[in-house]
């Protein structure tokens, strides 16, 4: 089983977009994925319980082999910090219960095991760690997700310095556009290409056409395929 964490440089810059991209993509060319977004904040209060929205992005995707109650156990309802919901809930929430959650009901049937996290690299994530602390708890390659705007690159390179002092060995920064660039003098997959020697994957906007974004969703599954 090979374990991949999902991370970025902030909240909000597609992390989940590009995650269950993936995993469809790996669950229709055959491989056996077991996503997880073990912490969702923000979830909708319904009459079924709390809503994650995010992780049933995943339930979808992984095509509803995976129970939504595996793939997200722990969920709250103000749309802060994990570490801070899990506060105000009067709960702990280790590390360690956090990587236990995240462990494939069977492992010798698990080609992948996809954890996307909340927030930033170093954003709270539960009680008693960061992002970085479960990725460095699951021994986790990590996917970098970073929003295509100005003031990125300086992001970036701190996120990889940030995996580099932990150890944790990045598989490729994916540079997702959130909203198209109205800047056409600007191009940071270009120049983060002259900076990193590390795979950089330029994603599309979300509306943009499918042959794009499946050219950028196959490197990517080449890269994961790889590991």
């Amino acid at each position: 089983m090979k374990t991949l964490f999902i991370s970025g440089n902030d909240t909000d810059v597609g992390k989940t977009h590009v995650g269950v991209s993936l995993v469809s993509a790996l669950v229709q060319q055959g491989h056996q994925c077991v996503p997880r977004k073990p912490i969702e904040s923000g979830c909708a209060e319904t009459s079924q319980g709390l809503h994650p929205a995010d992780a049933s992005a995943y339930f979808e995707a992984c095509q509803k082999l995976i129970p939504l109650s595996e793939i997200c156990p722990l969920r709250y309802v103000p749309a802060i910090s994990p570490e801070r919901a899990i506060r105000l809930a009067k709960e702990t929430v280790t590390v360690q219960t956090v990587v236990e959650l995240c462990q494939p009901a069977d492992p010798e049937s698990c080609d992948y095991l996809i954890v996307e996290g909340a927030g930033g690299l170093y954003s709270p994530l539960c009680s008693d760690g960061l992002n970085a602390d479960l990725a460095q708890a699951l021994d986790a390659a990590v996917l970098v997700v970073i929003n295509d705007r100005l003031g990125c690159i300086n992001q970036t390179l701190l996120c990889l310095e940030a995996l580099k002092v932990r150890n944790l060995k990045p598989v490729a920064i994916v540079l997702n556009q959130c909203q198209p660039s109205a800047d056409h003098d600007m191009n940071n997959y270009e120049d983060l290409k002259l900076l990193l020697t590390l795979p950089v994957i330029a994603f599309p906007n979300a509306d943009t056409q499918c042959d794009e974004k499946q050219h950028a969703l196959q490197q990517l599954v080449n890269l994961i395929e790889a590991l």
